[in-house]
């Protein structure tokens, strides 16, 4: 009984039935391999893609240049003396005719006092010279006179000829002295003169004793303290630099000169500058200098930008980086960096169809914008390119883009 049961069993069709069943599935599962894998390559190849945008990109050119003052004045003493005043502090910012420096003025102040005393005594010696000249003068018109009448006497035979002669005589001697008189007042005016030129020059010595700023500027080290003595054009006193407004000097390929030219016709070109470190601070100037020759030794020309430097953030002697905008490109097409590809035939990117699959796109690039490039032929607003994952593709692939990025994307979000 036991045995007749066991048999019956073992053939029941049911149990045959999901045997069956079970030997086919697990023939399915070996030969496929586990469902999520085969779905995944069925999906394509993971990449990280990004629309292509429009925006207005800036043309500019960017080079590293150096901060310089506007001015320099260097601070010399035009008298010699001892310094016996200083009127500012080492670094502070004077403005042009604050008083720098004193000089003891006591010997000037004694030359003056001299050169005014002789001025008055030559003045007094013309007034003395110009009163002969007067007395002589009237002098001669009288003796002309007596010469007249006797001349007529000794017509008429009333006096002697010696008489007359005597008379005539007197006449032609005072007009000798009178030329005299003459001379003698024109010496009197010359030495007045002089002594009015002794009396400015003296002035001008004296005025050299207080240095005054000539420029609005900051100053430097201070090279002479007080009490010490010093030479005329010979000490240095103090370097006062003008940094309100202030230079920045940049030297670009001459391969640029003729767009230069051809935008600073149109009108000004601004000048955009930002310090080394990577910071955000910039300070916005205009081209104001284009030097009139190319170096020979390095083909680049000379620039200079002027920047107001209101808040003082650029300093005498610091190099910083320096871009010259020459025109902003209107709705130009840009796309991330990573995305363009060289190839042995040029650029060229990977763009995604509409059924996810990839071609190569031959593309000619343009001027860099922070993280993207700007695409000058090659590409459509709105198209799609592969901007990570390029290693694993072909022509032809499908790809599953794992986000989307780039200027078209953030256009995209926004809309």
């Amino acid at each position: 009984m036991l045995s007749a049961r066991t048999t019956n069993l073992w053939f029941n069709p049911v149990s045959s039935i999901w045997l069956v069943l079970l030997a086919s599935l697990l023939s399915a599962c070996s030969s496929k391999g586990p469902p999520a894998v085969a779905a995944r390559k069925s999906e394509g190849v993971p990449v990280s893609v990004a629309l292509v945008g429009q925006k207005d990109v800036p043309l500019e050119v960017q080079v590293i240049g150096n901060v310089e003052a506007y001015s320099t004045i260097m601070v010399k003493a035009r008298v010699n003396g001892q310094l016996t005043q200083v009127h500012f502090r080492e670094g502070d910012y004077v403005k042009k005719g604050d008083q720098l420096f004193t000089i003891d003025p006591r010997p000037f102040e004694a030359q003056l006092n001299q050169a005014q005393a002789n001025q008055a005594r030559e003045e007094a010696e013309l007034n003395q010279a110009q009163a002969n000249l007067d007395r002589d003068l009237a002098q001669q018109k009288y003796v002309q006179e007596q010469a007249a009448r006797f001349a007529r006497l000794f017509q008429e035979g009333i006096t002697s000829k010696d008489q007359a002669e005597q008379m005539r005589t007197s006449a032609d001697t005072i007009s000798y002295v009178i030329i005299a008189d003459q001379a003698a007042v024109r010496s009197a005016e010359a030495a007045v003169g002089a002594g009015r030129a002794a009396v400015a020059n003296a002035k001008v010595q004296l005025s050299y004793a207080t240095i005054w700023s000539p420029i609005d500027g900051r100053t430097g080290n201070l090279g002479v303290k007080e009490g010490n003595l010093v030479t005329a054009n010979m000490t240095d006193l103090i370097t006062i630099n003008q940094v309100k407004p202030i230079y920045v000097t940049f030297a670009v390929p001459e391969a640029h000169l003729p767009a230069i030219k051809q935008y600073m016709a149109k009108t000004s070109l601004p000048v955009a500058v930002a310090p080394q470190d990577g910071s955000s601070l910039r300070e916005i100037g205009r081209l104001a200098f284009v030097d009139n020759t190319v170096d020979s030794t390095t083909g680049t020309i000379k620039l200079k930008g002027v920047f107001t430097n209101q808040e003082s953030k650029l300093w005498p002697g610091q190099f910083v980086r320096v871009a010259l905008r020459l025109t902003t490109q209107v709705n130009a097409l840009v796309v991330p960096n990573q995305a363009i590809q060289a190839g042995q035939g040029g650029s060229f990117v990977y763009v995604v169809r509409q059924d996810r699959s990839v071609e190569t796109r031959p593309v000619v690039t343009g001027a860099r914008v922070d993280q993207d490039i700007v695409v000058q032929r090659g590409l459509q607003a709105g198209e799609t390119v592969v901007t990570e994952g390029h290693l694993r593709l072909a022509p032809g692939m499908h790809v599953q883009p794992r986000d989307e990025k780039g200027p078209g994307a953030k256009a995209r979000k926004e809309t």
